[in-house]
């Protein structure tokens, strides 16, 4: 990449091409607007249109279109943002669209399975942390609040299911000696708006990550303890039949901030691509877990993963735990 960047977003669009925008970079204020393309068939980076407005911590979300909706975020001097703005792929530009109800970043957006955007969570002005949600609709550009979440939370999950219900699970609210760290899931039920309770997960998580696996169940992995000293190599599966949660096996590697970089492959495999210096890849099947040959040489953390073209998975930026935001990128074949 030409910029070295964290917390920033990566998105597969629908000719296979990868759309990375914003983030922060290696110094203080240093919070981008520029966007970058990657294209799987030569394999490099070019500079993509600026988004309106610089961000991080911000979603987003490819459309039912092919537009993508970024959304919220954090802004210039810290500020929370409450505007949103969609990517055209055609005209190769961005437009801002309706605003958020309410100023929010590090929420989490679902897609779901009627064209809507479902956006729950994170935290706002004031630093005051989220249990409200609200819902976009492309066909009006407007934002809606719908049914708040059972408990305020950020670096919490949000999984679409096979049914179109959508699962929130673990985060945390508050920070240093007042945090809560979440074993508390709750669903959210697009044809009523409304969130209830689900299982309790094996142990409490955030900074974790989540991902759907082909036959329904939610793969839940990793995260870490309130003072980011012992992180997690635990992983555990959620099935929506039942509501429960149930213990895996555990990872090969511990990871924590890595939320968006396990990514479902085709055969029903997951690739594990962020949090850790070795990728690796869960195989359903049997439950086994087998690291990738070869290592990234750094551990990205905040970085961002998507789908590139047809067998690979591109992930980008982040930073480690030695140092600054990078401009690596690693397309890891899957």
């Amino acid at each position: 990449m030409s910029e070295a960047r964290a917390v920033h977003t990566a998105t597969a669009l629908q000719d296979g091409s990868v759309l990375v925008a914003g983030g922060f970079g290696t110094g203080d204020g240093d919070l981008f607007d520029s966007t970058e393309i990657y294209s799987p068939e030569t394999g490099s980076f070019s500079d993509g249109p600026r988004m309106t407005s610089p961000s991080y911590g911000h979603t987003a979300t490819l459309l039912g279109d092919g537009r993508v909706l970024v959304a919220g975020g954090f802004g210039t001097s810290g500020r929370y943002l409450d505007s949103a703005e969609i990517y055209d792929p055609d005209t190769d530009s961005f437009a801002p669209t309706g605003s958020l109800a309410m100023p929010r970043a590090d929420h989490t957006a679902t897609l779901l399975q009627d064209g809507r955007v479902l956006i729950a969570g994170g935290v706002t002005t004031g630093f005051r942390f989220l249990a409200t949600a609200e819902v976009f609709d492309p066909r009006t550009d407007r934002f809606t609040p719908t049914g708040s979440m059972l408990a305020a939370r950020e670096s919490h999950t949000a999984t679409l299911l096979l049914d179109g219900r959508v699962l929130i699970a673990g985060g945390h609210r508050g920070r240093h000696e007042d945090i809560t760290i979440y074993d508390e899931a709750e669903l959210f039920d697009p044809t009523t708006g409304r969130f209830e309770r689900t299982g309790t997960m094996t142990m409490p998580r955030h900074k974790h990550d989540a991902v759907l696996l082909a036959d329904g169940r939610v793969l839940v992995l990793g995260g870490d303890d309130a003072a980011d000293l012992e992180i997690y190599d635990s992983a555990e599966t959620y099935d929506p039949r039942t509501g429960g949660f149930s213990e895996a096996d555990p990872m090969m590697e511990a990871r924590y901030k890595f939320a968006g970089t396990s990514v479902a492959l085709a055969g029903g495999r997951v690739l594990i691509a962020g949090g850790a210096v070795v990728p690796e890849v869960y195989d359903p099947t049997d439950g086994s877990f087998a690291a990738i040959d070869g290592s990234l040489g750094v551990t990205p953390l905040f970085a961002a993963a998507a789908r590139a073209g047809r067998g690979a998975v591109l992930l980008t930026g982040g930073y480690s735990t030695t140092g600054p935001a990078s401009s690596d990128a690693w397309l890891i074949a899957s």
